[in-house]
């Protein structure tokens, strides 16, 4: 009986986070910001990442996927629905934009001999929040993570980035329906004139036993600048308001997700090898 119980805290951790990052846009830049660099994403894959709106990612049957969520094959089969929330009033997404979905094999992978491209569209729009490949032109169709079995949690990186009007795509990848294959992302955003990341998340997919891989950090938002504000924030509030003050909307906001679910998943896995 304890596995169900796990699970149920699990879930209420990822609604507890996703809640928090919803409410608080910045404190969800600052997060995704350490994901990237604690799961080695910059600099080895992206030199630098400072994006100006925050990426949902959900797949039907597991919802909203949280930053480094590990999934497994059959979770992604479905196409994605993508989602965008600007930090702050300032940033418009009137624009287009190509969109991106690249494996970065696991952590400590030379990235420098290229990825395995998975997705890739130009001419992408964004409706209301919705991001839309309606009318946008799909270079390569989405194909579904399915990393080699053995090789480990490989990172699946999708990021929207700014397409301006000098965009020109080479020659190899400016026609529709091409294969998934190589791309060097770095050399392919330089050479078309993209502009910059506008927004980004990524999650594991592994098959079978993982070697020995190096783990990637947790993010403990309580540590970032803006969770920091909003606490403060909230303590003013309550000191002038003592009716208002209430422990369950304080601090714990800024939760340790990824150290939460590493603990409750390697608890699933005791119970389940039990």
């Amino acid at each position: 009986m304890l596995v169900p119980v796990v699970l149920f805290t699990l879930s209420a951790a990822l609604v507890s986070h996703a809640q928090s990052t919803a409410n608080n846009p910045q404190l969800g830049i600052q997060a995704i910001e350490a994901h990237f660099t604690n799961a080695g994403i910059v600099p080895s894959l992206l030199k630098q990442f400072s994006p100006s709106a925050l990426m949902t990612l959900s797949y039907n049957g597991v919802g909203q996927v949280q930053p480094g969520q590990n999934l497994t094959v059959d979770q992604v089969k479905p196409f994605p629905q993508l989602s965008i929330t600007p930090a702050n009033s300032s940033v418009s997404l009137s624009e287009n934009y190509t969109l991106a979905m690249v494996d970065a094999d696991v952590v400590g992978t030379d990235e420098s001999s290229g990825q395995t491209r998975h997705w890739l569209v130009n001419d992408v729009t964004v409706s209301g929040s919705t991001v839309s490949t309606e009318n946008a032109i799909n270079i390569t169709d989405y194909a579904s993570p399915l990393p080699p079995s053995g090789s480990g949690a490989h990172r699946y990186v999708v990021i929207l980035y700014a397409q301006p009007a000098a965009f020109s795509p080479p020659g190899d990848l400016a026609q529709p329906n091409q294969p998934v294959g190589i791309i060097d992302l770095n050399q392919y955003v330089t050479s078309s004139k993209l502009g910059p990341v506008v927004a980004a998340t990524y999650f594991d997919v592994q098959q079978g036993a993982s070697p020995s891989v190096s783990a990637t950090s947790p993010v403990v938002t309580s540590t970032l600048a803006a969770a920091a504000t909003a606490t403060s924030s909230r303590s003013a509030s309550a000191s002038a308001t003592p009716s208002a003050a209430s422990g369950k909307n304080s601090a714990s906001a800024s939760y340790n997700l990824n150290t939460g679910l590493a603990s409750l998943l390697a608890f699933v896995g005791f119970i389940v090898a039990a």
